[in-house]
């Protein structure tokens, strides 16, 4: 069977899983993104992210995580949610408003692989959603399926950024997609403008130790620094200010993944719920969502620097 009947055939069952989009790239090493990764992390924007600095080659070259490596399938699933959070409650970003997408994903990924190997014979490969060193946008740019914006986000002209961003490497070789070659960020800096912490740099450069979402998920035992005072605009997981600026973001559309149905708690819950909230709620609540990572007392030590 010919490369392209085997491409044709993964493009048309990831539909059928409910990704939203599907690229295929040639796998190959990332000589220039590994410049680039060495720069970021020699001037320490990834603060305490310590597992950064982990795994470089691999992040670099996907025949470290598959061998005899041929291709990497990017895949692309929609998360913007249908529901908003009421007025004046703790902010949380969109991507945490339903189940946790590492679960909901890793599960189709792994259907994915299986249906290949259904269909094609003995395959090896290898899932990965944001768990795994791998650089997710840059081959969802390779893989034709957008260009990376100004805040380092993954960008289509037909639906904006809410997406997360899954790959599954694979040893069979392919037909593969032309990389995405323009850029239609033009002389929009909306998303740099907006930054309440200056987070966004020139040239695609994201100083990650200085951005909302660091300081809410990433420090989960230690202190917020004083100078971040008054630049939360109440966000207390996450942030979506430079997206939620962008243009191209007006082409969102809701997700039709149940799984993404915003929990009633993520939308409703007031300031003095989450601070008066036990263990056992959240835990009961929270077991399948992305919050879960930063724990209830994680959830309180922002809300508190929020309110003070």
């Amino acid at each position: 069977m010919l490369t392209s009947n085997h491409s044709s055939f993964i493009k048309q069952q990831a539909n059928l899983l409910g990704f939203d989009y599907c690229g295929i790239a040639k796998a190959q090493m990332l000589d220039d993104d590994a410049k680039r990764l060495e720069n970021w992390l020699n001037t320490n924007m990834h603060g305490q992210m310590k597992y950064m600095e982990n795994y470089f080659d691999m992040r670099v070259d996907p025949g470290k995580l598959v061998p005899g490596a041929k291709s990497v399938i990017t895949l692309l699933k929609n998360y913007f949610p249908s529901q908003q959070q009421q007025p004046g409650t703790p902010k949380i970003s969109k991507y945490a408003f339903g189940k946790d997408y590492h679960e909901v994903i890793r599960t189709k990924l792994k259907t994915l692989l299986h249906m290949m190997q259904d269909e094609i014979g003995e395959i090896h490969g290898r899932g990965f959603v944001d768990s795994a060193p791998v650089l997710e946008r840059s081959w969802a740019q390779r893989s034709g399926l957008g260009w990376i914006g100004k805040n380092g986000n993954m960008l289509t002209k037909e639906s904006g950024s809410f997406f997360f961003i899954a790959t599954l490497i694979t040893d069979i070789e392919l037909e593969y997609d032309d990389p995405f070659a323009k850029d239609f960020c033009g002389n929009c800096t909306r998303c740099i403008d907006a930054c309440p912490t200056d987070a966004i740099l020139p040239g695609r450069v994201v100083d990650g130790s200085k951005c909302i979402s660091y300081f809410t998920i990433e420090l989960k035992d230690s202190l917020i620094p004083e100078e971040m005072k008054g630049k939360y605009t109440d966000w207390a997981f996450g942030c979506d200010i430079c997206q939620d600026v962008c243009p191209w973001n007006r082409f969102s559309k809701p997700t039709g993944e149940l799984e993404f149905t915003p929990i009633p708690e993520v939308l409703n819950l007031t300031t003095k719920e989450w601070e008066l909230m036990t263990e056992e709620t959240f835990k009961r609540v929270f077991k399948h969502s992305p919050i879960n990572r930063t724990k209830l007392k994680g959830m309180q030590r922002n809300i508190k620097f929020i309110q003070n």
